[in-house]
């Protein structure tokens, strides 16, 4: 089994074959760079780059990869683009910390001759050449339905009080999207939003502070909160805990970060998205070996007018976290079931 599966929420995924003839064709050589838009999420150095690299290893051997991560910096990002297009660069794979700036990027890269592809984040202004993601919008609407549904489940009436909303990066063009999904399943699920945030850079602590002043305002009138990623699922339980609420209400996330795994494990987060991120570099990383090779990318679907390609991912509970996550090969027994979540993982069966 491969370690890092194409799991579904449940619609058809797209296959990751991206053009026709690639394993034909003799590997090239070039400059691909990669460039990231933050380390305010761990993924990007424990997932994303390692799988591009692996992948580009794999398929071109003599090329050569230069990764950059912006640290959540615009003027940064703009700097590192520069800098790979002085290298040589001729595929530049990016995640803009900035959807909007980014547009003025690829318009330089392809004035040189330089592809782009839009990776996990779109350029909605300007079409890269390709773009390959998870389908964003789609995990929005699954995280949201899920704790909706555990709501339900629980009994929770829906007069008692309502959800909060974390929403991520407003400069995030994925953001937005996984910001229309949330809007889209919590829509006729019964329970009011009592108030939303779109928090700045995903920064965890901006999160906490914001959700610090709800739990003031709101109290005990929150059931839940759909929180957009990981890193603000920990501030938005962060806050609670330090408000001394107890049991915290059913929280959302994504990423499948081993923080937020074990957040579940505890009994503190209530669902997250499986999406190794290594399925989305490899499909990126095969997308650029083409573009090095003359090839053009196919693609399933055009969005924002560019060619591109989203995977479906899984949601995970802790019903379905030993399944999803330890079986599967994505994160391992010994990583997760550490000090105080050894408990929590026997409960689970999930052993060493």
């Amino acid at each position: 089994m491969s370690k890092f599966p194409n799991n579904m929420i449940g619609a058809t995924t797209l296959p990751l074959s991206l053009m026709s003839g690639t394993a034909a064709v003799a590997a090239p050589s070039g400059t691909v760079a990669f460039l990231m838009p933050d380390q305010a999420s761990t993924r990007y150095e424990e997932h994303d780059f390692p799988g591009f690299k692996a992948e580009m290893s794999k398929l071109c051997p003599d090329c050569k990869v230069l990764y950059q991560n912006a640290n959540g910096n615009v003027s940064q990002q703009q700097q590192q683009f520069n800098s790979v297009l002085a290298q040589g660069a001729k595929v530049i794979v990016l995640d803009p910390v900035d959807s909007t700036a980014a547009a003025s990027l690829v318009k330089m890269a392809q004035s040189q001759g330089v592809k782009v592809i839009a990776y996990d984040r779109p350029v909605p202004s300007t079409p890269a050449d390709y773009y390959v993601s998870f389908d964003n919008e789609g995990i929005g609407k699954a995280i949201a339905m899920s704790l909706v549904q555990h709501l339900k489940d629980m009994s929770v009436p829906t007069g008692k009080g309502g959800v909060l909303e974390v929403n991520g990066s407003p400069t995030d063009a994925a953001a937005g999207l996984i910001k229309k999904g949330i809007h889209a399943g919590l829509e006729s699920s019964g329970y009011k939003t009592l108030a939303e945030f779109d928090t700045p850079d995903w920064a965890p602590p901006k999160a906490q502070q914001w959700v610090s002043g709800q739990v003031t305002r709101f109290g005990s009138q929150i059931v839940g909160v759909v929180a957009a990623n990981d890193g603000t699922a920990g501030g938005t339980i962060a806050a609670f805990k330090a408000a001394g609420v107890n049991p915290v209400p059913p929280v959302s996330g994504n990423d499948a970060t081993i923080a937020a795994l074990q957040l579940i494990i505890a009994g503190d987060q209530y669902n997250t998205i499986s999406k190794p991120s290594e399925i989305v570099a490899a499909a990126a990383a095969k997308v650029a070996v083409g573009f090095l090779a003359g090839q053009a990318a196919k693609a399933e679907m055009t969005l924002y007018n560019t060619p591109s390609q989203l995977f479906t991912p899984a949601v995970v509970t802790a019903k379905n976290l030993k399944a999803e996550i330890v079986d599967k090969g994505i994160t391992s027994a010994k990583e997760l079931c550490t000090g105080r979540y050894t408990e929590g993982c026997k409960k689970l069966g999930i052993t060493n």
